[in-house]
């Protein structure tokens, strides 16, 4: 997911000690739960994966366990336990995230626009707004929750925009089947090379869509304090990137895979540094259509 990758990586280091150390802690259990959907151990090759409904079993006990501030014996889970009594994370918000394994594990394809943002919502979007409450925000605070939420889904339309072909390998398909009909591509076929334009223009939409994110995201971003908005707007800056180049790029946008260096992340925190000190995100001409009302358990 998005927020575990070297983009958001990097703009972490932008973070207060503390809220720094709360982020980690918390992609640790991200990573961890990831890990033991896929049957991996310390993020190597995947694994046997059969079995999935007991790992995902294994998950949920181990998190409600956490949020019983008990022991579990795995410390991914017991800093989960820390940072949710520390910042107000409930197990709701822990099951939304769940849910995004859940989904991969049942081989599952969204069949439309919603099916595609719900799979955003839960792999990503649930993510940041359980961040938004380690960087301060408070568990009220509804609207500002959903511009982190809004983060995720860019994060994630990005990385599915990058890794459409990767994905396909994997026999993975994140583009709603709806989509593809449109394009009158049969499903299985879009990464073949006569659809090649096709491909490119379905990435350009989820750059659209993410751009309209983003933008969202950007507003939430303006309320925190100074070091996790500058952090929150180099990420944006970074993944934003990502989904433009692969725009940019067009039917080439899978020759080889669209990364950012060192020297670009740097580039992007300068930028962030400068929009974090103005603080005024520019105006929306137009609100996301999906929200995280649209997804979350406690709707």
């Amino acid at each position: 997911e998005g927020w575990g990758e070297g983009g958001f990586s990097a703009a972490s280091r932008l973070f207060d000690r503390q809220t720094r150390e709360r982020v980690w802690l918390l992609y640790a259990w991200c990573r961890r739960c990831d890990d033991i959907a896929d049957a991996q151990e310390l993020g190597g090759a995947l694994g046997d994966q059969s079995g999935a409904a007991e790992r995902l079993a294994r998950i949920r006990a181990l998190t409600a366990k956490a949020f019983a501030g008990q022991a579990t014996g795995d410390p991914a889970f017991d800093a989960l336990g820390l940072v949710a009594k520390e910042c107000g994370i409930t197990p709701a918000m822990a099951e939304d995230v769940i849910a995004g394994f859940a989904l991969d594990a049942d081989d599952w394809r969204p069949r439309s626009e919603r099916d595609l943002m719900r799979y955003c919502y839960h792999v990503a979007g649930a993510v940041g707004a359980m961040m938004a409450l380690v960087m301060g925000v408070s568990p009220r605070d509804d609207d500002t929750l959903d511009r982190a939420c809004d983060l995720g889904f860019a994060f994630q339309l990005a990385n599915i925009a990058r890794d459409v072909v990767e994905d396909d390998a994997a026999a993975r398909c994140y583009i709603p089947v709806e989509w593809l009909v449109e394009e009158d591509i049969e499903p299985g076929q879009h990464t073949k090379p006569h659809h090649r334009q096709e491909l490119a223009d379905m990435a350009a939409k989820l750059v659209s869509l993410m751009e309209t994110h983003e933008a969202a995201a950007r507003i939430g971003a303006a309320r925190l304090p100074f070091r996790s908005r500058w952090a929150v707007l180099s990420a944006a800056r970074i993944y934003g990137e990502i989904g433009r180049e692969v725009r940019r790029r067009g039917t080439a946008a899978w020759d080889y895979r669209v990364s950012t260096t060192k020297a670009d992340k740097i580039r992007h925190a300068a930028a962030a540094l400068v929009e974090a000190l103005v603080n005024r995100p520019p105006a929306l001409a137009e609100m996301p259509r999906w929200t995280r009302r649209d997804f979350t358990s406690r709707a």
